[in-house]
């Protein structure tokens, strides 16, 4: 489960091995949009809204939550988080490798 905010590390694709912020989750379409990761160029007419002159535009583009792995704010490694119960009843997600809370 990857949330905005939470730091990760695109596993797959040609933006493999980077790393960065994740500003959107997009869940109907499985997707995320990370800060500086996956840049694409839009190619805009003049007169367009916010725009005036038109012109190429890079912006980032959503990668797959499939190819997103969070990184552990302590150990810092890139890895599958795994959920436990508190006994207040609330889920938080766990690290995998070390054991600390993420949430």
């Amino acid at each position: 489960m990857i949330h905005r905010n939470d730091t990760v590390r695109v596993i797959a694709g040609k933006e493999r091995g980077k790393t960065g912020k994740v500003l959107r989750v997009i869940r109907k379409k499985d997707r995320a949009l990370v800060e500086k990761v996956n840049f694409v160029k839009r190619h805009l007419k003049p007169g367009t809204p916010g725009t005036p002159q038109g012109g190429i535009i890079e912006r980032e583009a959503p990668v797959p939550l499939s190819n997103l792995q969070l990184i552990c704010p302590k150990c810092d490694k890139a890895m599958r988080p795994g959920v436990v119960r508190l006994e207040t009843g609330a889920r938080v997600r766990v690290c995998s490798e070390c054991g600390e809370q993420i949430d």
